[in-house]
């Protein structure tokens, strides 16, 4: 195959790490399932990410499968994974969610068909061969971008809260590692639609870690000193969204014990 061939040997490397890191970045829900099948519930959890995230798979299969490449098993092996552990997700969380939120999601899921049923139908009838494959790649590129933008409310509220609190460092890591070898893998392949959105990946990660060396060691100068504050009895709450989830944030501080850590609803 073309793909082993010394021409190709840095899109293989990319490819494959790609692979490794995407399903990394896939996997990373399930604690949350994990914890939704414990307790039997969704408990506020909303299914529009694992929804968009589906739908972006089956998209960049569809491109996969219209190219000529070789080499483009890599994405449709990936993207095939992705489509399997997302329906996963999906499938437990209309399991245990709740009449309404189970009812929003199917019709989601319902859009999510039409949606792509109308993309394959229109890239047939209005492209042909080479057509085809850039009309399919640009709605890829659009939909990508979007994801990759839907980090900026939590962006937002790290700066504005000063606390890294809601954005995991590890997930924060691996999402701009991904973003940087699958760059490199369409820059090799020199397919720009694969490596154009993962530009906005890479500056998108940039950005969080250099929240993360900003705020981390804020956050741990202010645990302290909530740990040592013995003054009298405190209570707050504050609301908050990350990514789609509810978040409570309880903060008790007294003389009977340590600041209680946020909790998740």
């Amino acid at each position: 195959m073309a793909i082993f061939t010394t021409d190709n040997t840095w899109v293989l490397i990319f490819g494959v790490l790609g692979n490794i890191v995407s399903i990394v970045v896939f996997m990373a829900p399930v604690p949350t399932f994990c914890r939704i099948c414990r307790k039997k519930s969704t408990e506020g959890f909303e299914s529009v990410p694992y929804v968009v995230s589906l739908f972006s798979a089956m998209l960049w299969l569809y491109y996969a499968s219209l190219k000529s490449e070789s080499s483009a098993f890599l994405l449709l092996m990936v993207n095939s994974v992705g489509c399997a552990i997302e329906t996963i997700y999906i499938a437990l969380y209309l399991t245990y969610a709740p009449k309404q939120a189970r009812m929003m999601t199917l019709t989601l899921l319902l859009l999510n068909f039409g949606g792509y049923c109308s993309i394959l139908l229109l890239s047939h009838f209005l492209a042909k061969g080479s057509a085809r494959v850039q009309l399919v790649g640009w709605i890829c590129v659009a939909l990508s971008a979007a994801v990759f933008a839907a980090p900026l409310s939590v962006i937002r509220m790290v700066i504005r809260t000063k606390s890294v609190e809601f954005l995991p460092f590890s997930l924060s890591f691996f999402l701009m590692l991904s973003a940087v070898t699958w760059l490199l893998y369409g820059l090799f392949l020199k397919d720009l639609y694969v490596a154009g959105p993962n530009v906005l990946g890479v500056i998108f990660g940039v950005l969080q870690m250099a929240l993360h060396a900003i705020y981390r060691k804020r956050n741990k100068v202010v645990a302290e000193e909530e740990k040592n504050d013995t003054s009298v009895g405190k209570l707050s709450s504050d609301t908050q969204s990350c990514n789609g989830h509810a978040f409570i944030i309880f903060i008790e501080a007294s003389d009977k014990g340590p600041v209680a850590p946020p909790s998740e609803v």
